[in-house]
């Protein structure tokens, strides 16, 4: 009880709250570090697997080269990256890392989300004379939405948690307050600095549950 007492004492202390190296600058480059990874792995991943999804080929070929990555460490990918040119590029190691661990539960849910959409409907949507857009984006997409939302929250739960990392590649984030604690040799610090992340996890988590909550039936893919 005493490491967690010293931790409370740490974050309630309003000195550690303002300035560079405050929570509350830390606080915002993560956000801002998972926003733009969130992004970026929904452009990537998301018209990949809503195109095979409509098609039906090549999916399972995706999906599982996508799940490959979850078996690599992201450490492991920073750490590689840092060695290469794009090294150079700033917070661009740690962008493309966290990218990549992004990719497989937003390709994987939003695929299987278009491939369990029934059949039946489909075809009546073809009989109708839809194109293939019309049927992909006023029949499929919909009542995959909810699939593809949960891979998408499981994505920003992840990044949140992962964007730790930032810290070891010289970027910001929450995980700096961490290696501070580490190099002070502060566990409370440290302490205080998980704690934050944990935090932020779960706040992310409830927002997309309120998120899904207020949203319309349909959305939700309620009957």
């Amino acid at each position: 009880m005493t490491t967690l007492t010293a931790a409370w004492d740490w974050l309630t202390d309003p000195a550690h709250w303002p300035g560079e190296n405050g929570i509350t600058h830390r606080l915002v480059q993560h956000l801002v570090l998972t926003a733009v990874c969130l992004v970026v792995s929904c452009l990537i991943a998301l018209p990949v697997a809503l195109v095979l999804g409509h098609l039906g080929r090549g999916g399972a070929l995706a999906v599982n080269l996508s799940n490959i990555g979850r078996a690599v460490p992201t450490f492991a990918v920073l750490v590689l990256l840092l060695l290469t040119p794009v090294g150079r590029w700033g917070e661009g190691p740690t962008v493309v890392a966290l990218v990549l661990f992004a990719v497989p539960p937003l390709l994987t849910n939003a695929y299987v989300g278009m491939r369990e959409v029934d059949r039946g409907v489909v075809q009546a949507a073809r009989g109708m004379g839809m194109t293939g857009r019309q049927m992909l984006f006023r029949v499929e997409l919909p009542l995959a939405l909810p699939l593809v939302m949960n891979g998408v929250r499981i994505a920003a739960v992840q990044l949140v948690a992962t964007a730790t990392i930032a810290a070891l590649a010289g970027g910001g984030g929450l995980g700096r307050i961490i290696t501070a604690g580490f190099n002070l040799a502060s566990t409370p610090q440290v302490v205080a600095g998980a704690v934050l992340v944990a935090a932020l996890a779960l706040v992310v988590e409830g927002l997309f549950e309120l998120a899904e909550r207020l949203s319309p039936r349909w959305a939700r893919g309620a009957a």
